[in-house]
């Protein structure tokens, strides 16, 4: 079965402004690599406006919220300008359109996925989602996309548990915030500490469900391997998951400016290659990736590169 991936010229459209790391050049080193002929199996699509994307972002995220974001997208477009949510989060012309479709993206792969049309999906979507908290866009993320898939795997496709699994430098504290009282969504996360957001520390476990194993600056990949192995794999196979999603941030790269671990390409593959066999266990081989940080353009390329193909060879 093929792997599916979901992309749209709409994503090169959010433009942050000079000099901003989470730049639309990201996706053009994306499509760069995976334009080679080794991903010519790829199965491609665009991902979708979809009619249900609001009704979907309403299970995460408060209608203020929402409200929220259309309307600072309408007066980014009156002022023909952008404009800065905090620090770092900016919407532009095309921001809005780009984040319901990373959001749209992450629902079609999941309704690929679960009905067997496809062995797994990779979201080549930005602006990124994992910060984004239930009332609050922060860190580049609008919206939560992978919460939302999680929550629309539930309620549409009829999983009981849902699992999401974030490698990037940075914690999902958006992530980890939706999840937090759910005892059927699990949360597990390797990141950087002390590093933004500031959480991801061990104590934090909500119901049992969240599952961090922070790590320090200039840690590599046997640290990695072996945090990602005893606090994320076994809790995991012990959940046993309907659906895998993965918080794919490739931000954990050695040549990456915004982090200080020491992950290589070969890391990022043995990461997928040992979700794909926990996956194979419980659910089929079930996976939804989803982009989320990676600013080295190189290393983001190599690093997606490694990641698709390896969703390709667990999917064949």
């Amino acid at each position: 079965m093929a792997t599916l991936l979901l992309t749209h010229p709409a994503f090169v459209e959010h433009d942050t402004g000079p000099g901003h790391p989470e730049r639309a050049d990201r996706m053009r080193a994306i499509d760069k690599v995976l334009a080679h002929e080794s991903y010519n199996a790829l199965m491609r699509a665009e991902a979708p406006l979809r009619l249900d994307v609001e009704d979907e972002i309403l299970r995460v995220h408060p209608s203020d919220h929402l409200v929220r974001m259309k309307g600072t997208s309408e007066i980014v477009k009156k002022r023909d300008a952008a404009l800065h949510i905090d620090g770092d989060t900016v919407m532009s012309r095309g921001t809005y359109e780009a984040a319901i479709r990373a959001v749209g993206a992450g629902l079609e792969a999941v309704d690929e996925v679960m009905s067997g049309r496809v062995a797994n999906a990779f979201c080549q979507v930005r602006p990124p989602g994992h910060h984004a908290e239930k009332d609050r866009a922060m860190g580049f993320c609008l919206f939560s996309n992978i919460a939302i898939a999680a929550h629309y795997t539930r309620a549409r496709h009829g999983a009981e548990r849902v699992a999401v699994v974030d490698f990037d430098v940075h914690h999902g504290n958006g992530t980890q915030d939706v999840f937090w009282s759910d005892k059927d969504l699990f949360y597990g996360s390797t990141h950087q500490m002390p590093l933004f957001p500031g959480t991801g520390e061990l104590s934090e476990t909500g119901v049992g469900n969240i599952w961090n194993a922070p790590l320090r600056e200039g840690d590599g990949g046997e640290t990695f391997r072996d945090a990602f192995t005893s606090r994320i794999l076994g809790p995991l196979h012990n959940f046993g998951p309907d659906l895998i999603l993965i918080s794919a941030g490739f931000d954990a790269h050695k040549r990456d400016p915004l982090g200080g671990l020491r992950l290589v390409e070969a890391d990022f593959m043995w990461a997928t290659e040992a979700l794909g066999k926990v996956a194979e266990t419980h659910c089929k081989g079930r996976i939804v990736s989803m982009l989320e940080g990676g600013y080295d353009l190189e290393a983001l390329a190599k690093s997606v590169a490694v990641h698709v193909r390896t969703l390709m060879d667990l999917g064949s």
